[in-house]
C-alpha cells in the first residue's frame, strides 16, 4: 500500500517512513514510474486537503473502447495515465492523495497508443470484480473508509472516464455531481470554468461547450466525500482523441483540473 502524500512516504513494501516535508524537498514514489517517481514539493497551497483519485474501469474491465487506426484505445488506460498526473501534481502543492484504482507497473507514460492489460487493483490492493455494481461498492468502501481516517480535512472524490458516443460526435470535457450536493455543484462549475478559460487562452477560435449537470451515479451517491464525476472526451472520435492520446494534452488536462480543485480549496 501506498498513500502519496506530501509529508510521508509508503514505500511499495508497504511499510511506513516517517518524513516531513518542506518546501523544495523532494520524495519519490513509485507509482508514477521511473522516470516520475521524484516530485518536489513547490507549495503548501494544498496543505491540508485530502483527494481520492478513481480512474473508471480497471482490471477486468476496460471500459469504453475506441479505434485509433489499427490499435484499440481503452478508457481505462487513458483515464488512469491522467489520474497519475493529476495525482502528481497535486502531491506538488502539498496535498495527501490516495489513488484507489492503482497499477503496479504502468507508471506515466507518454505514448499515444497505451497498452491495455488487466492488472489494476483497488485500494489498497484489491481484486477488481468485472460485476459492476461490486467494482463500485469496492472503490466506494475505500474511499468512505479513508474519509473516516480524514475528518476535519478538506476532502474532495475525483473520477476520471472518458465516454463512447457515435463515431462523429465531438464533446468537450463536462462535468457532473450528485443533486442534492451543493459543494460538488460548486466544485464541478469552478472546473468547467477553469477549462472554459484555458480554452479561450489556448485556443481563442474554438468555443468550449463543456457542461455541468447532475447525475444520480452509483459513487456520486454513496461516497462521503464531495464528489465530482469528469468524462474527458468520445473515446471513438477522432477529434476527441487529440485530447488524450498526445501525452502534453493529457497533462495539459490534469494540470487544469489541477488549478480548478487548487480554486476550490482556496474559496472553501
Amino acid at each position: 500500500m501506498m498513500i502519496l502524500r506530501a509529508g510521508v512516504l509508503l514505500c511499495i513494501l508497504f511499510s511506513a517512513i516517517q518524513s516531513f516535508a518542506q518546501i523544495g524537498q523532494t520524495r519519490e514514489y513509485d507509482i508514477f514510474g521511473a522516470e516520475n517517481k521524484k516530485v518536489t514539493i513547490l507549495s503548501e497551497s494544498l496543505k491540508g486537503a485530502a483527494f481520492y483519485l478513481v480512474s473508471g474501469h480497471g482490471g477486468p474491465d476496460p471500459g469504453a473502447i475506441g479505434k485509433y487506426g489499427r490499435y484499440q484505445l481503452s478508457e481505462d488506460e487513458y483515464a488512469y495515465d491522467v489520474t497519475l498526473r493529476l495525482a502528481r501534481k497535486l502531491i506538488e502543492k502539498g496535498a495527501l492523495v490516495y489513488i484507489i484504482t492503482r497499477d503496479p507497473n504502468d507508471g506515466i507514460r507518454d505514448g499515444a497508443v497505451l497498452k491495455i492489460d488487466k492488472d489494476e487493483k483497488c485500494y489498497p490492493n484489491l481484486t477488481i470484480p468485472l460485476n459492476q455494481t461490486a467494482r463500485l461498492s469496492q472503490r466506494t468502501k475505500a474511499v468512505n473508509t479513508l474519509y473516516r481516517k480524514n475528518r476535519g480535512r478538506y476532502q474532495r472524490v475525483i473520477m476520471i472516464h472518458l465516454d463512447s458516443r457515435s463515431l462523429g460526435e465531438n464533446i468537450d470535457v463536462f462535468f457532473y455531481h450528485h443533486p442534492k450536493s451543493k459543494s460538488g455543484k460548486r466544485l464541478a462549475t469552478r472546473l468547467k470554468n477553469k477549462f472554459k478559460e484555458k480554452y479561450a487562452k489556448f485556443q481563442p477560435n474554438r468555443k468550449y461547450s463543456g457542461t455541468v449537470s447532475s447525475r444520480n451515479l452509483y459513487v456520486l451517491r454513496n461516497t462521503k466525500p464531495t464528489a465530482v464525476f469528469i468524462e474527458l472526451g468520445n473515446i471513438r472520435n477522432t477529434r476527441d482523441q487529440r485530447r488524450f492520446v498526445l501525452k502534453d494534452n493529457r497533462d495539459a488536462v490534469a494540470k487544469w483540473i489541477a488549478e480548478g480543485l487548487e480554486e476550490d480549496f482556496s474559496a472553501r
